[in-house]
């Protein structure tokens, strides 16, 4: 589990420091640094933020360098974001280090795997197929290697794919010898994808479900040689790629409905949040079941937005090995809860 966590300009933080218990419950108002200094154990734990696909934009502001460190029983941790010179040339840098050694992300998210449960989450089901791609993609890049580096491989593709047709949108003309190299990447890296997204999904409808029972499709967007090829003329009068894991979505289904009715149009709000608290407790056990060991559970002031039973619900969890949670106020958590937890209380603006 996480002891310690420094922070040297990261977001609000100039510098800080806090330790860890087995359950800590961070409390403080709006703006004090909550979700700040939960985005660091984030960074820490996955290295990446939940927020930000820019880095530099954790970096405090009119600095160049943000340092954040953290130590567990067996490792210390380090992620390094600038944005200042990087080999002589204006860029953003991120490096990550475990016990002073240098390692790639795909390498160092193995070290301390965790479940993010935030606000936004809570959306999950009702929100756009980003945020449904994005649950998968936390579950399995934690899992599995091969996932890891076919997402970063696929993503580098796409990124320069798109680009391709940008250029042939606006010129008119395909340079096909370079659309062969990068579509044979995104389609072997694609389906790799595809095939453990499915594997995923099966294992999320065949567990017991305790808290809200349901059944996912899911709607896989295919990518092949073909596929491409049917979509040529669309593709190049749009600039982007029509087709592939990064338009992958699923559909929740309640369980048992005599129509097979989607919970986003049929479902209530409360049946909603149940489903999307019982996704979660499944991405803890399926990292638990994948890894041999319990995962750290974040919670980033979801209190607010339910109600008692919701937030009794997931201070009954058992399967995780650390909990840190933010809440803006202390009476949110029972008696019961509080008096096996370290509290950490946060002033406004941090």
């Amino acid at each position: 589990m996480l002891k310690s966590i420094s922070l040297q300009n990261f977001r609000s933080y100039k510098k800080a420091e806090f330790q860890f218990d087995k359950k800590t419950l961070i409390v403080g108002p709006n703006t004090s640094g909550k979700t700040n200094l939960i985005e660091a154990i984030y960074l820490l734990s996955r290295g990446k933020s939940f927020r930000t696909d820019k880095d530099p934009q954790m970096i405090s502001y009119n600095k160049d360098l943000a340092r954040v460190k953290g130590s567990t029983p067996d490792e210390n941790l380090e992620v390094l974001l600038t944005s200042g010179l990087v080999l002589g040339r204006k860029t953003a840098y991120k490096k990550f280090m475990v016990n002073g050694v240098a390692k790639r992300r795909a390498d160092y998210s193995e070290s301390l795997p965790s479940v993010l449960f935030s606000p936004e989450d809570l959306e999950l089901i009702i929100a756009s197929p980003g945020l449904r791609r994005r649950y998968l993609n936390d579950a399995l890049e934690q899992t599995d290697r091969d996932y890891r580096f076919a997402l970063i491989n696929y993503e580098k593709a796409l990124r320069q794919r798109n680009a391709l047709l940008n250029l042939a949108k606006d010129t008119g003309r395909r340079n096909e010898e370079q659309f062969e190299y990068w579509d044979k990447i995104i389609i072997e890296n694609g389906q790799i994808l595809a095939t453990k997204r499915e594997e995923f999904i099966k294992f999320l409808n065949k567990e017991r479900k305790e808290t809200f029972d349901f059944e996912i499709i899911y709607d896989k967007s295919t990518i092949s040689k073909d596929r491409l090829g049917e979509y040529k003329d669309a593709e190049l009068g749009s600039g982007v790629t029509l087709v592939g894991p990064h338009r992958d979505d699923f559909i929740v289904y309640i369980k048992n409905s005599k129509k097979g009715h989607d919970i986003k149009f049929y479902g209530s709000r409360g049946q909603q949040r149940l489903a999307v608290l019982q996704l979660k407790l499944l991405e803890l056990l399926y990292l638990e079941r994948k890894l041999e060991r319990k995962p750290m559970l974040i919670l980033d002031d979801v209190f607010s937005e339910l109600d008692s039973s919701h937030i009794n619900l997931i201070l009954g969890i058992k399967n995780f090995d650390q909990a840190i949670i933010t809440t803006t106020h202390e009476e949110f958590v029972g008696k019961k809860y509080l008096k096996d937890m370290q509290v950490i209380e946060l002033r406004k603006d941090g």
